[in-house]
C-alpha cells in the first residue's frame, strides 16, 4: 500500500471519528432535556431561589388530574423511607433532567438533607418542586385543628430550611385522606390545592420491577398525575425503561407548577 494513501486513510478516519462524537455531545431530547450519548453539555448556573413568600389563604381545590389538551405528565414522589430510593430519584433528576415533584416528610430528614446541595440549583431552575406531604405521615381526619395545623407548618418549616423554597400552594394528605375539615385548615394556612393523582406505580408496599413497569404503562397518559414512593428497591433498576416509555409516547414530564400556571415565588 502506497504510505501517502494510509496516511490519508487514516486522517479520513480520524476525521469521521471525531465528527460521530461531536454529534452525539449535541443531540438532546426536548420532551425531558436528556443529554443524546450520555452526555451532559454544560448548563448555566440556576438562578437564586426565590424569597419565601407569605401565605395566600382560601378555599382548597382538589386536584385529580391536570389537562389533556397537550401531551404533559407529572410525575410525583412520596415519603422517603428508603435512603438509596431517594438517591435514586434525586440522580435519575441531576442525570437526566427529567422534571420531577417531590413531596417528602420531613421525618425523614436524614434520608433528604444529604441530597439537598445537589436538589437546591435543581429547584431554583423550576426542574424539581416540593410540595407538602405533612411532617410525620399520619392520617389528618382524626387530628385536631392544632395537629393538622402543626403537621402541615412543622413540614413547611423543614423543607424551607433544608431546600429553602416554600411547599405552598400544594399539600398532598397523607394515604389520600383528607375530610372538608382537614381542607379547611390548609385552605387556611395557603395550602389552597389539595394534590391527588389517577395514575400510580403502585408502590407503596414491596412491588417487583415488572409489576411497577406494568402500572406505568397503564397509568403514564397525557394529563395524568402520577404517584411513586421512595420507599422501596423496585424503581431502582427501572428509570431508564420509565424514561424510554416516556420518551415513546411523546410525554413531557412537567412540576406541578408547570402543568398549573403556578410559581415558587408568589406560592
Amino acid at each position: 500500500m502506497d504510505d501517502r494513501y494510509g496516511r490519508r486513510h487514516l486522517l479520513g478516519m480520524l476525521a469521521v471519528g471525531v465528527a460521530s462524537v461531536l454529534a452525539g455531545c449535541s443531540s438532546t431530547s426536548s420532551a425531558t432535556g436528556v443529554i443524546g450519548g450520555g452526555l451532559a453539555l454544560a448548563s448555566p448556573p440556576a438562578p437564586p431561589l426565590p424569597a419565601v413568600p407569605t401565605a395566600h389563604p382560601g378555599a382548597s381545590e382538589i386536584i385529580f388530574h391536570g389537562p389533556t389538551t397537550d401531551r404533559r405528565i407529572a410525575l410525583t414522589v412520596d415519603d422517603g423511607t428508603s435512603a438509596d430510593v431517594v438517591a435514586g430519584y434525586v440522580d435519575f433528576a441531576a442525570r437526566t433532567g427529567i422534571h420531577l415533584t417531590f413531596s417528602p416528610n420531613g421525618v425523614y430528614n436524614r434520608e433528604w438533607a444529604p441530597h439537598a446541595a445537589v436538589l437546591r440549583p435543581l429547584i431554583a431552575a423550576g426542574q424539581v418542586q416540593i410540595i407538602n406531604h405533612t411532617f410525620s405521615h399520619h392520617d389528618l381526619r382524626p387530628m385536631t385543628t392544632r395537629g393538622i395545623h402543626d403537621e402541615l407548618e412543622r413540614n413547611e418549616q423543614w423543607v424551607v430550611k433544608t431546600f429553602g423554597i416554600t411547599t405552598r400552594p400544594y399539600y398532598r394528605p397523607p394515604f389520600g385522606r383528607h375530610s372538608p375539615a382537614v381542607d379547611e385548615v390548609a385552605g387556611g394556612l395557603g395550602y389552597t390545592r389539595t394534590v391527588m393523582w389517577n395514575g400510580s406505580f403502585s408502590d407503596s408496599e414491596v412491588v417487583t420491577t415488572q409489576f411497577l413497569l406494568a402500572e406505568a404503562a397503564k397509568y403514564l397518559q397525557p394529563g395524568v398525575i402520577n404517584l411513586g414512593h421512595a420507599n422501596h428497591p423496585a424503581v431502582l433498576s427501572c428509570f431508564d425503561q420509565l424514561l424510554e416509555l416516556i420518551r415513546n409516547r411523546n410525554l413531557t414530564p412537567v412540576t406541578l407548577d408547570e402543568m398549573f400556571g403556578t410559581s415558587r415565588a408568589t406560592g
